[in-house]
């Protein structure tokens, strides 16, 4: 009985944080805090800008998780090429750069009640799903490179190449309407008189 008093209190408790939790509550907070200034910015550009830091954030988050491989996905896919694609985006529509009246709805109200109600709904369902899942810890680490490309290339193979025949889609349909208000003013070369 006296053992299992010392062993209990020897070890750390639930509400006895260490320096990674405290480290990925500070920036889940801040990951919080760029993707609320993402959303209600009304400069395109800056709202851009503001995704990079909070899908950095994320990826942090996943390096706290130890999951380096999903870390390294986030920044080369999401930072790398979502928002890369959605700044030339922007830069061949010739959206505006500074303040733009129209990324201002009067419909903030419905908007925040939507955006809740879907929180709820989705963490409501994660934790359905999950409450009687436990993770094998004697197995390999589940962010680990070998069980995710393992579980993605057996699985998600088509999601992923959907996903990429979209981006190209997106891409193209930004570069036929930034063509489509008229041709580009371009001079026609000189001919040589001699």
């Amino acid at each position: 009985m006296i053992t299992a008093l010392a062993a209990a209190e020897a070890a750390p408790g639930f509400l006895s944080p260490a320096g990674v939790e405290i480290a990925f509550v500070l920036v889940g907070i801040a990951t919080l805090g760029a993707a609320l200034v993402t959303v209600t910015t009304r400069q395109l550009v800056h709202a851009a800008l503001w995704l990079i830091v909070a899908l950095g954030g994320l990826a942090v988050e996943y390096l706290l998780l130890t999951a380096e491989f999903i870390a390294w996905v986030q920044v080369l896919i999401y930072v790398g090429s979502v928002v890369v694609l959605l700044l030339f985006g922007l830069m061949l529509t010739r959206a505006p750069i500074g303040r733009s009246p129209d990324a201002d709805s009067e419909n903030r109200l419905p908007a925040l009640a939507v955006a809740v109600a879907s929180a709820g709904a989705l963490v409501w369902v994660v934790v359905d799903a999950f409450r009687t899942t436990w993770i094998e810890l004697d197995g390999p680490a589940q962010g680990s490179t070998e069980v995710t490309g393992a579980f993605l290339f057996r699985n998600w193979v088509l999601p992923f190449e959907a996903l990429s025949v979209l981006l190209l889609a997106a891409l193209v349909g930004a570069i036929v309407l930034s063509r489509k208000g008229g041709r580009a003013d371009v001079t026609p070369p000189r001919e040589d008189k001699r």
